[in-house]
């Protein structure tokens, strides 16, 4: 059944997740941002969902092998089909000290019926005013990705004829 908002995941981030620096490699980042977000779209709807866009991804750290990494994911916005989720990822020394945002993005899914059409997805209503502003920062996310698409398909068209 439908109906969770959020979703957490807690994990060590291993030495098979670096990149040649030494670091959590930003694609391994990329690829649980993905699983969790799924996670809540698919609770959200109880609906198979697929990954529609990612925006707005920002890294403002790293995440550093041992390190324990956290994950939340939460609805923000619903569309008819759509499910539009905020990820904050955060890390911290297991050992103590504060867990610190590492990346924040909105990435959006689309619901699939057993035949793989969209299907409706349950509303989302604010409750907070943290809810009602994270829903304005989604629809503006939503607003200026389609705007960037445009652009992206008007220069083709022009320049492609």
């Amino acid at each position: 059944m439908s109906g969770k908002r959020e979703v957490e995941f807690r994990f060590l981030a291993e030495p098979t997740h670096v990149n040649f620096g030494g670091k959590v490699h930003g694609g391994m980042v990329m690829k649980w941002i993905d699983q969790v977000a799924y996670a809540c779209a698919a609770g959200w709807s109880g609906l198979y969902c697929v990954t529609i866009s990612v925006g707005t991804i920002r890294f403002r750290r790293p995440i550093l092998v041992g390190h324990q990494v956290e994950l939340i994911a939460r609805i923000v916005y619903t569309g008819n089909t759509s499910m539009h989720v905020l990820v904050q990822v955060r890390s911290g020394d297991t050992k103590g000290g504060d867990m610190l945002e590492t990346n924040h993005c909105i990435i959006s899914f689309v619901a699939l019926d057993a035949e793989g059409h969209t299907a409706a997805v349950p509303a989302w209503v604010p409750q907070t005013e943290e809810d009602k502003f994270l829903q304005a920062y989604a629809v503006k996310t939503k607003a200026f990705s389609q705007e960037v698409e445009q652009n992206m398909l008007d220069f083709y068209q022009e320049t492609h004829q």
